[in-house]
């Protein structure tokens, strides 16, 4: 793992099922994550997607690309454009920089920050910055 190395892109359908099991998961009742009308009313064409749904699903993002040892240390999102029912959610990062921090290093880790960022038809949906502590990756030719 290098500063530069691509995440592997997840792709997310965003369904009006998931914006609304999003909202209601996170506990946000605001009208405009589950009610068509009210979301109308307030100016937006439909519902849309909560930013503790966007933040569930960039975790989901990062533990899925960086496996069941990754620990999550720090996230720091920003919402762009709104996620509408019948759009896609494309979430990409890259390998900003590898570290290896006193507390990480003593938990036998390493810390990497990954910039990433989260695209729709609309444009960027989300962009942000995680701190995470994965296992070192052995070198090739290392063994027992």
């Amino acid at each position: 793992m290098r500063p530069g190395d691509e995440l592997p892109v997840l792709s997310v359908p965003v369904t009006r099922t998931l914006i609304v099991a999003g909202a209601l998961a996170t506990r946000d009742f605001v009208d405009v994550h589950h009610d068509p009308e009210a979301a109308r009313a307030k100016g937006a064409p439909d519902v849309f997607m909560n930013i503790l749904t966007t933040q569930g699903l960039v975790s989901r993002f990062l533990a899925e690309r960086l496996g069941p040892g990754a620990r999550l240390r720090k996230l720091s999102i920003r919402l762009g454009v709104p996620n509408y029912p019948g759009d896609t959610l494309h979430l990409t990062g890259s390998i900003a920089s590898v570290s290896d921090d006193e507390r990480a290093v003593e938990a036998g880790e390493v810390e990497v920050e990954i910039a990433l960022m989260g695209i729709n038809s609309l444009g960027r949906h989300v962009t942000g910055t995680a701190c995470v502590n994965v296992p070192p990756v052995p070198s090739k030719g290392a063994g027992p």
